[in-house]
C-alpha cells in the first residue's frame, strides 16, 4: 500500500526500449525472473503498469519491472505479488499451491545469492543487505510453517562456524579433559527482528470498474493479510480523499494475527450523480498515524451510473 506517485498513473508503461528476457542459465536470479516472464506471457503480458494499479497488485510498477529485470534478488513480497495477479488472479491457480511453487523458486535464489556473497567477500553494504536476504528467506508467512520446515544455509554456517571455531572446539573437548572447566552455557539464537507487513489478496465485493446506481448504498469488501510477524491491534483504514461517492472516515480492522487474512467492510453511498468514483484508504493507528508507509493505498474505484 504505497503512497501514490506519479509513475502510478495506469497509462501504461512509458515508451523505451522493449524489455529483454534474462537467460536463465546467467544465475539464480536470472531463472527466477525468467520464470516470471514465462508467468506473464502465459497470462496475457500485460503491461507492469497494468499490473500495479488494474490488476492491484501491492507492489510498485518499478519493483515488478526490477523483478523481471533478473539483475537483483526482488523481496518475496514482490514476487508473491507478481505472481499472485497473474497466476492467481488472472489464470484461477490455487493461491496456497501457487505460494508454495514460488516460494520455493525464491529461497532456492535467495540461498544462492546468500551463499555467493558470503564466499565472495561483501562490502558493509553487501554485508546489511545479504543479511537482509538471510533474514526474509528464515521468515516464513506463517509461524507453523517456520517449526515444520526451518530452512538451513550451509554457507553462512559455515562462515559462522570459521569465526567461532577456537571457543567451539575448547567446549567440545573441555569435559575430555579432566579438568573443571565451568559448564558451557546454552546460548540462545538470536530471533529475527519482528517486522510489519501486509499484502493485498483481492477485491471480495465491487471489482475496479464495477457500475453502481446513483444514489444507492453498497458494501465494498478487500481482503488483506499480515505477512509480517507483528500481530495488528488497534488499526484502522482511514480515507486519504474526498470524492462525491460518501464513505465513513475510517473503519476498524479487527484484530489479525500473522499469516492471518482479513475481510475489510465499508459502507458507501454512491453520488447522486453520474460519474466516477474512486477513493483511497491507508492502513493507520487509533491516533491517525500512517503505517506500512512504503506500501500502496488500497482504493474503491466503481462508476456511478443513472438509475434506469
Amino acid at each position: 500500500m504505497d503512497e501514490p506517485d506519479p509513475q502510478w498513473t495506469g497509462r501504461g508503461a512509458r515508451p523505451g526500449r522493449k524489455p529483454v528476457r534474462p537467460e536463465p542459465g546467467a544465475g539464480p536470479v536470472a531463472a527466477l525472473a525468467y520464470r516470471l516472464w514465462e508467468l506473464k506471457a502465459e497470462a496475457g503480458d500485460p503491461s507492469f503498469a497494468e499490473m500495479a494499479t488494474r490488476m492491484g497488485a501491492a507492489a510498485s510498477k518499478s519493483s515488478l519491472a526490477a523483478a523481471a529485470r533478473g539483475q537483483v534478488l526482488p523481496t518475496w513480497e514482490t514476487t508473491w505479488e507478481f505472481v499472485r495477479v497473474l497466476a492467481v488472479d488472472r489464470l484461477s491457480q490455487d493461491p496456497e499451491e501457487a505460494r508454495r511453487e514460488w516460494r520455493a523458486h525464491w529461497e532456492r535464489a535467495a540461498s544462492a545469492v546468500v551463499c555467493s556473497e558470503t564466499t565472495e567477500g561483501r562490502t558493509d553494504h553487501d554485508e546489511t543487505r545479504a543479511g537482509h536476504i538471510e533474514a526474509e528467506v528464515r521468515s516464513a508467512e506463517h509461524p507453523a510453517r517456520r517449526a515444520r520446515s526451518p530452512l538451513t544455509r550451509p554457507a553462512v554456517i559455515a562462515a559462522v562456524a570459521t569465526a567461532a571455531a577456537g571457543a567451539a572446539l575448547f567446549t567440545w573437548l573441555a569435559p575430555l579433559s579432566g579438568k573443571d572447566e565451568p559448564a558451557a552455557r546454552d546460548t540462545p539464537a538470536r530471533a529475527a527482528s519482528p517486522y510489519d507487513d501486509s499484502a493485498f489478496e483481492q477485491d471480495v465485493t465491487h471489482p475496479d470498474g464495477t457500475v453502481v446506481k446513483t444514489g444507492t448504498e453498497f458494501t465494498k469488501i478487500w481482503r488483506i493479510r499480515n505477512t509480517g510477524t507483528i500481530p495488528w491491534r488497534g488499526r484502522y483504514l482511514t480515507r486519504l480523499n474526498d470524492t462525491p461517492c460518501r464513505a465513513p472516515k475510517r473503519v476498524e480492522i479487527r484484530a489479525v494475527q500473522p499469516g492471518e487474512s482479513v475481510d475489510i467492510a465499508v459502507r458507501v453511498h454512491a453520488s447522486d450523480s453520474p460519474g466516477r468514483c474512486k477513493i483511497y484508504w491507508k492502513m493507520t493507528d487509533e491516533a491517525g498515524t500512517q503505517l506500512l508507509s512504503s506500501k500502496k493505498p488500497i482504493f474503491l474505484d466503481v462508476v456511478v451510473g443513472r438509475t434506469e
